[in-house]
């Protein structure tokens, strides 16, 4: 009869702080400028060691996640929620719902279990999730099945066809494309004219994505010029999609406005062309904009500015996110933190060396001109902004191919990508 570990109280409370805490950095790490993809797998590492821990000391483990729930983060809620999948218990996970339905601040950690977990730990769970009269635990079903690159067959469709919650009709419109529904894609065209901004943007996502270039795009175009929650999305994806003509134009018309300047900066990256490099090179002398300046100028140019020496140190008194003040209301995130400041004169120098290896007029991602085998070698090897983009471009090179989940656990993407290396 195999007898129970013994367990150490302290070092198990400690397997849940540090897992809830690692599992903080792990969500900012996936949208990082800075991560690769063997980073977020170091990352992961960790995670996991500390789950592990948790996980053998069973009953006691699952005691220590239930109190975290007393006053939750959606840290607590993810290590809890990794736990309530593996022991396939529901009544746990019901009372975790309730939890993100209270207070939908905790639902990202909820979605990120789901997506952590092994597909195996799953089986039976995403079923009845999908299956269930519940709005929220048919998201977390359709997000499940997406993450773990699982078609969720009819369930998908139904979830399109329902009117009742414009929520859930957003996430499976999005679904449609990162899954490659392409017989989704007329009733995501359906969709492109409906009430609701964010069922129409996620339409009009997917069905450029499934293979619309008209309608899809026309409707993207009208968000990427206007102040709505869905345009830095939409010209990400629209840039990419039009002309370089065409993208030169929208650009022109977002810079008549000085509030749009960082959307342009961002917009000169996508679109590519070395023309806007002198350009890019200017705003480098601006702090406000320098760093993201030296990012559009690397998806360009491909070069990685922090290991080319092509940095400099920060200016004097500069603030990163929010301030130590509490009376400073600004709490937001600084999403230019993790990039490296731009030596512009360095940079110039080296441009004035190369800038004849690029054709002005052509577009470029990662200093080559886009095709599936170059987005393909910076999902191995670029960071995890740059990986997005070049997921992107794979599915919209090849309509109907599923876009690839950067967020994934690390471990899980590269077994993906040794696949797709192998076809």
């Amino acid at each position: 009869m195999n007898q129970a570990l013994p367990v150490i109280p302290h070092i198990i409370d400690q397997h849940a702080e540090e897992a809830a805490f690692l599992w903080q950095l792990r969500n900012n790490a996936v949208n990082a400028p800075h991560y690769d993809l063997n980073d977020l797998i170091k990352l992961d590492n960790r995670v996991a060691a500390h789950l592990d821990g948790l996980a053998i000391a069973g009953n006691y483990g699952i005691g220590v996640c239930e109190a975290t729930l007393e006053n939750p983060g959606p840290n607590e809620v993810f290590v809890s929620a990794v736990r309530a999948i593996e022991e396939k218990n529901i009544q746990w996970l019901d009372h975790l719902f309730a939890l993100v339905n209270a207070e939908p601040k905790l639902f990202i950690g909820l979605l990120s279990a789901f997506n952590w977990v092994s597909a195996s730990s799953l089986q039976g769970t995403v079923a009845l999730l999908l299956s269930s009269q519940d709005a929220l635990k048919q998201f977390v079903g359709i997000e499940a099945c997406v993450m773990h690159r699982v078609d969720p067959g009819t369930s998908l469709e139904q979830s399109l066809n329902q009117q009742t919650d414009s929520r859930l009709a957003a996430r499976a419109l999005r679904a449609a494309a990162e899954l490659g529904r392409v017989d989704l894609l007329a009733i995501c065209e359906r969709y492109l004219e409906n009430q609701e901004e964010a069922c129409r943007f996620w339409a009009a996502w997917s069905a450029a994505l499934l293979g619309n270039r008209k309608y899809a795009v026309n409707t993207l175009y009208t968000l990427a010029q206007t102040n709505n929650p869905y345009q830095e999305q939409s010209l990400t994806l629209i840039l990419k999609l039009l002309p370089v003509a065409d993208a030169h134009a929208l650009l022109k018309k977002l810079a008549q406005d000085n509030a749009n300047l960082r959307l342009v900066i961002q917009g000169a990256g996508i679109v590519g062309d070395p023309y806007y490099i002198p350009w890019l090179i200017k705003q480098m002398d601006d702090p406000a904009v320098a760093r993201l300046a030296g990012e559009s100028f690397s998806f360009i140019t491909g070069l990685d500015l922090a290991y080319l020496d092509l940095e400099k140190d920060a200016p004097q008194d500069t603030v990163a996110g929010p301030s130590d003040n509490p009376e400073d209301n600004d709490v937001s995130v600084d999403t230019d933190e993790d990039l490296p400041w731009p030596d512009a004169s360095k940079i110039q120098d080296w441009w004035n060396v190369n800038k004849q290896t690029f054709i002005t007029g052509q577009r470029y991602f990662m200093a080559q001109q886009i095709s599936h085998n170059q987005c393909l070698k910076t999902l191995h090897e670029g960071y995890q902004r740059q990986r997005k983009a070049a997921a992107l471009y794979i599915s919209m090179l090849a309509p109907g191919t599923p876009l690839f989940p950067t967020s994934a656990p690390g471990w899980r993407q590269k077994r993906w990508l040794e696949k797709m290396k192998s076809t």
